[in-house]
């Protein structure tokens, strides 16, 4: 092939390719988020039930010394991050780029009533906002990879003044995840069958199932936190400790040393 033509079937392949890693980043990420939640929703069982949770991340089972390795949580929030930012890059390329393109998608948006169109909306809205905080809770969490636990994770929602990051980007990421499967299903007609209208409608009623479901959970789980964040306040920092009432041992640490 001459190479000016192939340079040109490259191009013209280029955005195929970007939809596809688009796609496939997305779903990554999308399954990473709802194993996520099922995991930090083990509070939701017992303070307990999260250390260990949190124990099997570190890999404690692993270490001679029951310590863990935490630098493994940390690595794997810095390779979600790497994902995070490429899917929303390849994601920002459809943005409208100026305030005049939003006025005209919301003016075809309005004029349309098209489903799957507001949708997309709200899917570039809460992209964008988990682009930032998103960005953010992934830092935290390679930073403070060995502060993983029942009460180090809700000290970070009050001590620490966090709730409302998190708050806002668990309706952010919940909406954003089950309408990109959703999409992402539609898109690919992955599950087509022989009668695309109705399995869209299927899907549909799957979406809003799941929505509900997720967010049902992540606020239950959000309330947890909250709630031990505030008893925990003034012994911020100590670090869980299983089958000890910490809040008649102030001061008392962990056995497993820095790892909580």
């Amino acid at each position: 092939m001459d190479p000016l033509q192939s340079r040109s079937h490259f191009a013209r392949a280029m955005p195929a390719r970007l939809d596809m890693i688009q796609s496939v980043s997305g779903l990554i990420l999308a399954l990473f988020m709802w194993v996520h939640l099922l995991l930090v929703a083990s509070i939701l069982i017992s303070k307990d039930a999260m250390y260990w949770v949190a124990g099997v991340m570190e890999a404690r089972f692993l270490s001679a010394d029951g310590h863990g390795y935490p630098w493994l949580v940390a690595l794997f929030a810095l390779l979600i991050l790497v994902v995070f930012m490429v899917h929303g890059l390849l994601a920002m390329r459809k943005f409208p780029a100026n305030w005049r393109q939003w006025q005209a998608l919301d003016s075809h948006i309005r004029r349309m009533q098209h489903g799957d169109t507001t949708l997309w909306r709200w899917q570039a809205v809460t992209g964008f906002i988990m682009f930032f905080l998103g960005s953010a809770h992934l830092i935290i969490m390679a930073m403070d990879a060995d502060k993983i636990g029942p009460h180090l994770s809700a000290d970070r929602f009050i001590s620490e003044g966090l709730w409302p990051m998190y708050l806002i980007l668990l309706l952010s990421v919940e909406i954003h995840g089950v309408t990109g499967m959703y999409r992402l299903a539609v898109k690919w007609g992955l599950f087509d069958g022989d009668d695309p209208r109705r399995t869209r409608t299927r899907l549909k009623r799957l979406k809003i199932a799941l929505t509900l479901f997720f967010l049902a959970l992540g606020l239950a789980t959000f309330a947890a936190y909250v709630k031990i964040g505030l008893e925990h306040a003034p012994q911020a920092g100590q670090r869980y400790q299983p089958g000890l009432d910490q809040s008649l041992a102030p001061g008392v640490h962990s056995p497993e040393g820095k790892h909580g």
